[in-house]
């Protein structure tokens, strides 16, 4: 990936609405938001694929997945496979102020999510789809392997 790629949108999203501003000038807030969005239709998709598809069962599944708890898990898991710029950009979203307090996780945890969210969103934006998908199947494998 070129410098230029990861400064300027890469038109590789699943819509036609580009960011307003190169993706190195987006906030690791915003690209938390639309991190978290992608990585739960990710997960969604994943729990889809296996059998019984109770929307209970499915909501109660995904929560496993999604939550900051599970995130904070999977990113220190990801950790050795993420490339420097990776952790740069991860670190910028754990290191970013959100203005909220987390519900149900400790703030650590809450940041450490964000910071995975941050990386999900920032590759999106990147056009990276290959690495997004390399990342969240080694993440849910992870949180599978856990519940054995």
């Amino acid at each position: 990936m070129s410098d230029e790629n990861s400064q300027t949108p890469a038109n590789n999203g699943w819509f036609p609405y580009e960011p307003s501003k190169p993706v190195r000038l987006i906030s690791p807030v915003v690209l938390a938001y639309i991190g978290d969005a992608i990585y739960e239709v990710a997960v969604r998709q994943y729990l889809i694929s296996l059998p019984n598809l109770r929307p209970n069962h499915l909501h109660r599944s995904a929560t496993g997945f999604v939550s900051a708890k599970a995130q904070c898990a999977i990113l220190h898991f990801l950790d050795p496979m993420l490339t420097e710029e990776e952790r740069d950009i991860a670190r910028q979203g754990r290191n970013a102020k959100s203005g909220t307090v987390p519900k149900n996780a400790d703030v650590v945890e809450y940041r450490h999510a964000t910071a995975f969210e941050c990386l999900i969103g920032y590759l999106y934006y990147t056009g990276q789809q290959e690495r997004i998908q390399k990342l969240v199947d080694s993440g849910i494998e992870f949180m599978m392997s856990r519940k054995n």
